[in-house]
């Protein structure tokens, strides 16, 4: 069942789950058309995706707040998928489920930065618990920090600095290079900047990422400095990884 399961999102308090995302990589189709369903009778919003590397892309991309992915799959392994998102930045809170249950497969889960850890076979009500309990965690427990070569971020003050100097962003860049600094080194392209920065569903023709793209490249490239962020000819754009 790869997709959505299509709900609304809304403004909602943290420790509500309306409105929330959940990302499901799973393979099973059965076990994941339950959870989906259990999920979003209960009013958050699924996308699912059945295999590792499927599942690593949609992590990357898009802007879920928790995700529950299964140990064994196809392509990427679960912990290989956790470990690649760790590596890039993205924290968003993991529940791994497997099949797995000795006391060490527990503890390699974690240690590949799982946020809590499932065996099957489970009881659905357990699985939502476990996923409201991970969305309640205070902000605190995430990275609120953001460091790439010479920028600084804090997305707490919402501040940016490059090699200690500071730079005044308004809010839609400030988001933009988040972005960008949360994928570094992948190639972003201009229908993935317009619906995960700007939330647009549709695509129109519009030149405004490149608008935004260029007056963030003058305030973040100073005189003499290297430029950080790279055009890629008819695809889109890419934050440079220093060496």
């Amino acid at each position: 069942m790869n997709g959505t399961a299509d709900m609304p999102k809304e403004d909602t308090d943290f420790f509500s789950p309306n409105g929330k995302t959940v990302l499901l990589v799973e393979d099973d189709g059965t076990i994941a058309e339950e959870i989906a369903a259990e999920l979003t009778a209960r009013g958050f919003k699924v996308l699912h995706e059945a295999t590792g590397d499927a599942g690593l892309e949609a992590a990357l991309r898009l802007e879920a707040d928790v995700m529950v992915v299964d140990r064994l799959l196809p392509g990427l392994d679960g912990l290989s998928v956790i470990e690649t998102m760790r590596q890039q930045g993205i924290r968003l809170p993991v529940l791994v489920l497997s099949a797995l249950s000795a006391v060490d497969d527990r503890v390699t889960g974690l240690k590949a930065g799982g946020d809590d850890y499932l065996t099957k076979p489970f009881a659905i009500e357990e699985l939502v618990a476990r996923i409201e309990a991970l969305l309640r965690r205070p902000d605190d427990t995430r990275s609120t920090k953001l460091h790439l070569g010479p920028i600084d971020m804090d997305l707490i003050e919402r501040r940016v600095w490059r090699d200690g100097r500071e730079i005044e962003l308004l809010p839609r860049e400030f988001r933009l290079l988040e972005y960008l600094m949360r994928r570094p080194g992948q190639v972003l392209t201009r229908s993935m900047l317009l619906e995960d920065v700007w939330q647009y569903r549709f695509i129109p023709r519009t030149n405004l990422v490149d608008v935004h793209i260029g007056k963030l490249r003058r305030k973040i490239d100073g005189p003499g400095e290297e430029p950080l962020i790279e055009s890629i000819r008819g695809t889109g754009f890419r934050l440079r990884v220093p060496d």
